[in-house]
């Protein structure tokens, strides 16, 4: 397979969301892991189902594929698979003797339940990205499943983000789950605080129990990220997110600063089925009136690289022949909001984010200076309008998906969770995408069609890319090194020093 540069550029999501032990207040003789975290919202992987906090669920749940160093899917739950001749069929190979940590065991009808679901429950953050299941046959330890179309991307779509399983017994009660979660991870949860802190034990019948190292979690609620640094520098944490403008206090501190690439994208989202974006020539002035480099001097001071694409740069599907596209031009801009022929109190809009943040104020004084005024409101239910397309301009940032095709549907789909102009696509996208699906990955045309299908996609007028930022993660030297999986954290081999 052809992912040298993905597996290059990936080499930190793990070695970022990592964690440590063994810190104060842990004992001496149990070997534990203390990790200030964003602790989860939801704790049942449909609900959750994006964002970083998968990262954190995988201590609880395993998957049923893995991701390597080289961005390859591998064993997890199933231990093999293969594919019919035309592509359209993948049988999931379970290992024998496995079960949650309810007792429960791990078996075919348990992995159909939970695909089930995530493709049907009302709630479900998964759902477009299992489009191309048709259906799952579960018969003893085999998964079989019929796909829609052709598509050999299934191995890397079922990994950590989307096929995290839970007991099915647990999840009857899919409410209960969210609050407690039952699977067959390295990890079993034995104490759960919302707001303040979850501990975990080693799971003794993990299929991998062997190679875990770490007896003990401790998962305490970050504080102010002001504070971070003091934290880890007294012991009181072992590992913790970074943020940008904390990174020379960590140095200085002669703490473990990580600074680690991963394929994150930040962007500006825009409906295009509301005004003013309705009108194709202010969106096309938006994309000139962005100045990518002003998002990395002052949001990522200088830690970050620029892109306009759903990856940076060295990502195997990063399209070159696309690159820079919609360069830097306020005088190109000012001309086509002067050709829309909107007035400028029609060139109002609401920019809408979760909480106060730099690039929010970045984007309301670039479209200003092209003549469109920006509202800037702050809505901690931020997503609700979001994921339901209620809203005309907001800003995100991604973490990338194990499956480059899955990353691509997620933004320009019509489907995609992360497309804001839902139903909108742009024209000839799902063409390329299905050429891609139908592309085996150890194929020398692989790469090729992957960069054709992102080509497509960026003719969308719903996203205008801004930067990439590198995972940025602080750690006591008490923790050993993470093995460099683009995208997942494996806790396998990982060791905390006393």
């Amino acid at each position: 397979m052809r992912r040298t540069k993905w597996a290059a550029l990936a080499v930190g999501l793990s070695l970022l969301t990592g964690c440590a032990g063994g810190a104060a207040g842990a004992s001496d003789e149990v070997p534990t892991l203390r990790w200030a975290v964003t602790l989860p919202a939801h704790w049942d992987p449909v609900v959750s189902g994006s964002g970083a906090q998968f990262r954190i669920l995988s201590l609880t749940y395993a998957s049923l594929t893995e991701i390597n160093e080289k961005g390859e899917a591998v064993p997890s739950l199933a231990e093999s698979w293969d594919y019919n001749d035309k592509g359209d069929q993948v049988t999931f190979h379970l290992r024998k003797g496995l079960k949650f940590s309810d007792g429960e065991p791990v078996n075919a009808a348990a992995i159909k339940a939970y695909l089930e679901r995530a493709k049907t429950q009302k709630d479900s953050a998964l759902f477009g990205d299992l489009t191309s299941i048709k259906s799952v046959t579960a018969n003893d330890l085999d998964v079989v499943v019929d796909l829609t179309q052709t598509d050999y991307q299934i191995p890397l779509l079922l990994g950590e983000r989307v096929a995290q399983i839970p007991s099915p017994k647990a999840a009857q009660d899919p409410a209960a789950l969210d609050k407690n979660p039952v699977g067959a991870g390295p990890f079993v949860v034995t104490e759960n605080v919302p707001g303040s802190h979850v501990h975990l034990t080693k799971n003794p019948d993990y299929w991998d129990a062997a190679n875990i190292k770490i007896e003990k979690v401790e998962l305490l609620s970050a504080p102010d990220t002001a504070t971070i640094v003091s934290g880890v520098q007294t012991g009181v944490y072992d590992l913790a997110g970074l943020a940008p403008n904390q990174v020379k206090a960590a140095e200085a501190a002669k703490l473990d600063v990580v600074i680690q690439p991963g394929y994150n994208a930040s962007n500006i989202s825009i409906n295009v089925n509301k005004a003013p974006f309705d009108n194709p020539k202010v969106v096309d002035a938006v994309r000139y009136a962005t100045n990518r480099q002003e998002f990395v001097d002052k949001a990522t001071f200088g830690l970050a690289a620029p892109t306009d694409q759903p990856f940076p740069d060295t990502y195997l599907a990063y399209d070159k022949e696309t690159a820079n596209r919609w360069p830097y031009d306020v005088t190109r801009a000012k001309s086509l909001i002067a050709e829309s022929g909107l007035t400028p109190e029609q060139l109002k809009v609401d920019l809408v984010i979760p909480n106060q943040q730099t690039a929010a104020e970045i984007i309301q004084s670039q479209l200003a200076a092209i003549g469109i005024t920006v509202n800037i409101k702050v809505d901690p239910n931020w997503a609700t309008p979001f994921f339901a397309k209620d809203l005309a301009l907001s800003i995100y940032g991604t973490t990338g998906r194990e499956s480059p095709v899955q990353t691509l549907t997620a933004h320009f789909g019509p489907d995609g969770p992360l497309n804001l102009s839902t139903p909108y696509e742009p024209e000839g996208f799902e063409a390329a995408v299905k050429v891609a699906r139908e592309t085996p990955l150890d194929s020398p045309d692989y790469q090729k069609n992957l960069r054709a299908a992102t080509r497509a996609g960026l003719d969308s007028r719903a996203i205008v890319f801004t930067y990439s930022l590198p995972n940025l993660f602080v750690k006591s030297p008490k923790v050993s090194d993470f093995a460099p999986i683009p995208g997942q954290l494996h806790w396998t081999g990982l060791t905390v020093a006393s």
